[in-house]
């Protein structure tokens, strides 16, 4: 396995065609770190399952490299998918869409439906231009980590999750920390409601903004599959814990106007609410390294970014609040 860091066209064009060849390559997006593989090969793609740990009926999101790529994968696509892709594409947002004959159950779960998305990473999208100049259709990527842990927004931090399961001829580009810091918000577009199953730095606002009507973000309204929904999920080693109250050798992550608990560990102290989606996930492999047992988080309020902030705390937190009953 290779590391390329700050790579250069040749060597995209390197790992372009190790997708076509069938390897795994984890490459770098504004939201987080993906593991892709060729979505057509369903050899390369159980890979990704095998080296995630990954439940098989857990959909992939595919990712393309603009909205022309769009009917390679989705039938039937409503008006209000079509004005979404063209004013958040590319971005962080993934479009819950009827699938075609190209979209097999090993990629969409055994649903009738596939998410798409056009990442905004320079390194993302030239890999895939140059992955469809070789006749690729579209690369299925999850997040680059075990199933369930924290997302990875550093190259090292997926080579520090998944350098031991990776093989001769995988790569990694390295390309940066990622800017937006979690994942896409994903939009269920197979209704004539849609709905927001998870949210991201598309915000809800936004995306009623676009489409002049207002929306829904009730899971319950959809019965749709898509990662990252558990309520299990995004979960650090440590305990999670949603409060104020840091004792002495907890880590704790808040807002810089929080002051930080007598004897606790500071992890983070974003400034803004974009600072903090960027730096939380950093800031949860941080008390890990650390070998804390105990992160306290103080959510951030608000909407907009904040909600999706939140939807990574509560996840991170359920998890390991179950495991200890």
């Amino acid at each position: 396995m290779d590391i390329i860091s700050n790579p250069t066209q040749d060597e995209i064009k390197k790992a372009a065609k190790a997708l076509k060849d069938g390897h795994l390559v984890a490459f770098p997006t504004e939201t987080v770190y993906g593991l892709g593989a060729d979505a057509t090969n369903e050899k390369a793609v159980s890979r990704i399952y095998s080296v995630k740990g990954r439940p098989t009926d857990h959909p992939l999101i595919v990712h393309i490299s603009s909205i022309n790529q769009l009917d390679k994968w989705a039938i039937d696509i409503p008006e209000h998918a079509v004005k979404l892709a063209k004013e958040f594409w590319p971005g962080p947002m993934t479009l819950i869409l009827r699938r075609n004959n190209f979209a097999k159950d090993f990629i969409t779960g055994g649903q009738g439906n596939v998410g798409v998305r056009v990442p905004a990473h320079p390194a993302s999208s030239e890999l895939l231009r140059e992955f469809e100049k070789l006749g690729g259709l579209g690369v299925a990527a999850p997040s680059a980590n075990r199933f369930g842990a924290v997302s990875p927004t550093t190259a090292y931090a997926v080579y520090e999750e998944l350098g031991e399961f990776f093989g001769i001829g995988d790569l990694i580009l390295d390309g940066g920390q990622s800017t937006v810091g979690i994942e896409s918000t994903i939009i269920d577009c197979t209704k004539d409601e849609i709905v927001v199953l998870r949210p991201g730095a598309v915000t809800i606002e936004m995306i009623e903004n676009s489409l002049h009507y207002k929306i829904s973000s009730s899971q319950q309204l959809s019965e749709t599959k898509a990662p990252g929904i558990l309520d299990n999920h995004y979960s650090p080693k440590a305990i999670v814990v949603l409060s104020e109250d840091a004792q002495a050798g907890d880590g704790f992550i808040a807002m810089a106007n929080f002051p930080t608990p007598k004897g606790s560990i500071r992890l983070a102290a974003p400034t803004d609410i974009e600072q903090f989606a960027r730096v939380f996930f950093m800031a949860l492999r941080l008390g890990d390294q650390k070998g804390l047992n105990k992160i306290v988080v103080v959510p951030p309020g608000g909407g907009g970014l904040a909600v999706a902030i939140r939807d990574r705390m509560f996840k991170a937190s359920a998890g390991q609040l179950r495991s200890e009953n």
